[in-house]
This record gives C-alpha cells, structure tokens and sequence, in this order.
C-alpha cells in the first residue's frame, strides 16, 4: 500500500520514532512532576526537554509550551479559553470542525457569536473581507495557517496586523503547516497557535501542541491534578500547569520530541519542497487528464500546503478512494471535517479526493498512482459510453 494521506496523520513514520517509544515504556515510564523518586525525575526531565525543543521550534518560552492530545484539544483550549465570557469571533470559509464545532456550541446561548469570512481570493481580498466582519465586540480572530482540503496559505502576519490594530486575539489552527513552514509566533504576531503532533512534526498520534504568545491567561476547559499547589482546590494560575491537568501522554510527547529532531535534521525548506514538488508534478499530470476535475488552478510555492484536491467525473470522492484503494493507493475522500468549503466548491455531496505526500513518498509511487488513475478514469469512461 502506498499512502498519500497524509494530511490526516504522516505515515510512516522516522525509524528514529520507535527506540524513543520504546524507552517511554521501558525507562521512562514515571508519572512526570508527580513522584519525587527518580523514576519519576528522570521523565519529567525527557518532558522538559522536549518542551524547550518545541519552544525553540516556534520560538516562544518553554513555560508557555503546552502538550494537548492533538490539535482539537489545543484549538478547544484555544477557542474556549480566550472566549471565556462573551464576544464576536471572526473566523473563515476554510476551517476545519476543530474550530467550526467549538464556536458553534459557544454561539448557543448568545453570549459568543461567531462570522465567516471568505477567504476564497487573493491576499489583499482575504485580509479585507477578514477586516470588514469586525465588530465593536470582535475578540478573536480564529484561522487555519493553511487549508487541509485545497491546501490555500492564508497571510497570517497581515491578519495579525490587522487584530494588532482592533485589540483583538489571533488564534492559528497549524495542523497542516507545524513542520512543513516555518513558524515563529513572535515575528507572525500570533497569540495562540495550536498544532496536531502527528503531522508534520512526525509525533505518534494523540499529540498536540498549543504555543503561547501572550501574558493574559486563557479561561481553562478542564481542570485537576497537575503535581503543583495540590493544596488548593483553584487551578494553577502559572503555565503551564494551568492547561496540562492529568497524567501527561510521555510516550506520545517523546515520540514527538523525536519527530522534531528528524524535521530539524531533514530542515523544514527541503521537506516542503520535496513534498510541494510531488504535488506539483501530480497536478500537472491531472490536468492532462480528461475526465478529471481539479479544484486548484496552480500549487503555487509559498501559497500553497503540500495537497491536490480532485475528482473523476461520474465518480464521488468516496468511489474513487475505494477504487485507489484495491489498487493500493491509500488517498482520503468525503468532506475532510471541512465542511464549508465543500459548499464553496461545490462538492459537498460527493466530496473529494484528497492526494498529500510526505517526507518517504517519491516521485516515482506518483507516477504509479497517475497510472493507476489513468485506468480508473478509462473504466469509468467506458461504463458511461454503455449506459
């Protein structure tokens, strides 16, 4: 099976991932800043350094490098925290239901409301269409860095630009550009930027990050033991204790820490133009291709994330996964949690196919899968001249 999915989650993963595991389990199996025994020193201090790796990787403070399950947990923390009483979100046509969802059960009892802007067009239309649905009352801005569906980047630092000059909180959903672009919260203004673990950063999945650039505390979602001032029944007020209640995931946080060094070691420029470079060459063999529709005009570098959206005529997204799939091609299909920018394009009945390379993909398994595309499209051709 060669897989292109992995916009859902990389696979597989650095061989360098599995002795990191494997000494979770084995010598680190301590509960971290519970136990004052050295089992328990021992792997609160592999967490520790793996939260300065992530600190330094997106250039902000270890204290304010909180670990999440994955980047729903993080943009729940994010969104939930900073909407704590009331006001207006500003988010886009783009989001994934990590953000939509949230802000949907806020918007329940009035207090928080929430508007979409389309962000379907060029910077300048994007940035001013974001600017025109502000309000008296707008809190947040909450934006993906980069679209998980047609892989559009959106201009973050002229949003942040943008909150700067309205008071207002920007909120980075990363998931699919945390170790494909380069982040650095302090140069990009962001406020709060939340990531999967599993993705670009080649953690295991259940990992997650949400990166702090701000001294105001976030309201919390969930609260309990974290191994500091258990004398008191209040929350911490201090980061990073004040998001991270329970047992934290160590297997999961060395895995990443893991991924990290091999996303450093690879550099962050030569995995996004190994895998942009696949992708264009993918599109440019697509649209050669009767029959088949394409949802990006180009995959431009610098604009665009590491994805090519399509479909074949005549087919939903869902039968021609299927038909990848018994030829050994490993693609996603439907609505990619995405729901509002389907309706942008039109595909919200039959979704669409999905193709995202990663750092093991080659060349040479796209030109199979172009192949293999090819016949699928000529089969399908040809039942439709019969019928």
């Amino acid at each position: 099976m060669i897989y292109f999915d992995n916009a859902a989650t990389t696979f597989p993963k650095p061989q360098t991932i599995l002795p990191a595991v494997r000494d979770a389990i084995q010598r680190y199996g301590g509960n971290p800043g519970r136990s004052g025994h050295k089992i328990s020193l021992q792997t609160a201090e592999k967490v520790y350094e793996a939260r300065k790796k992530a600190a330094a990787f997106f250039h902000a403070e270890p204290e304010n490098t909180v670990f999440a399950m994955n980047c729903t947990h993080a943009l729940n923390m994010a969104i939930k925290g900073v909407m704590k009483d009331c006001g207006h979100v500003v988010t886009s046509c783009l989001e994934h239901n990590s953000v939509l969802r949230p802000l949907h059960a806020l918007s329940r009892d009035g207090k928080v409301t929430y508007t979409v802007a389309d962000v379907m067009g060029d910077e300048d239309e994007i940035v001013s269409n974001i600017e025109r649905e502000f309000r008296p009352d707008t809190k947040a801005v909450v934006i993906t860095h980069a679209s998980n569906v047609i892989g559009k980047i959106m201009p973050v630092e002229r949003i942040a630009a943008v909150c700067r000059s309205r008071h207002a909180k920007l909120v980075v959903d990363a998931a699919q550009t945390a170790g494909i672009l380069p982040i650095d919260v302090q140069k990009m203004g962001i406020h709060v930027l939340c990531m999967a673990g599993h993705k670009g950063l080649y953690g295991t999945t259940g990992t997650g990050l949400m990166i702090l650039n701000d001294i105001e505390p976030l309201g919390t979602i969930m609260e309990g033991g974290t191994g500091s001032v258990s004398g008191s029944l209040d929350q911490p007020e201090f980061n990073p204790d004040r998001y991270e209640s329970g047992t934290l995931n160590t297997c999961g946080i060395l895995s990443l820490s893991a991924g990290m060094d091999f996303v450093q070691q690879k550099g962050i420029a030569a995995l996004y133009r190994h895998e942009l470079g696949i992708c264009r060459f993918v599109h440019q063999e697509l649209k050669k291709m009767d029959g088949v529709v394409l949802y990006q005009d180009e995959i431009i570098p610098g604009k665009s994330a590491p994805i090519v959206l399509f479909n074949v005529e005549g087919l939903t997204s869902m039968e021609t996964t299927e038909a990848l799939n018994q030829m050994g091609f490993a693609l996603r299909g439907a609505l990619h949690c995405a729901p509002l920018v389907h309706e942008k394009l039109g595909t919200s009945e039959i979704g669409a196919v999905r193709f995202s390379p990663g750092a093991f993909n080659t060349t040479a398994q796209a030109v199979m899968f172009i192949d293999r595309l090819k016949k699928i499209v000529r089969n399908r051709r040809s039942m439709l001249e019969i019928h």
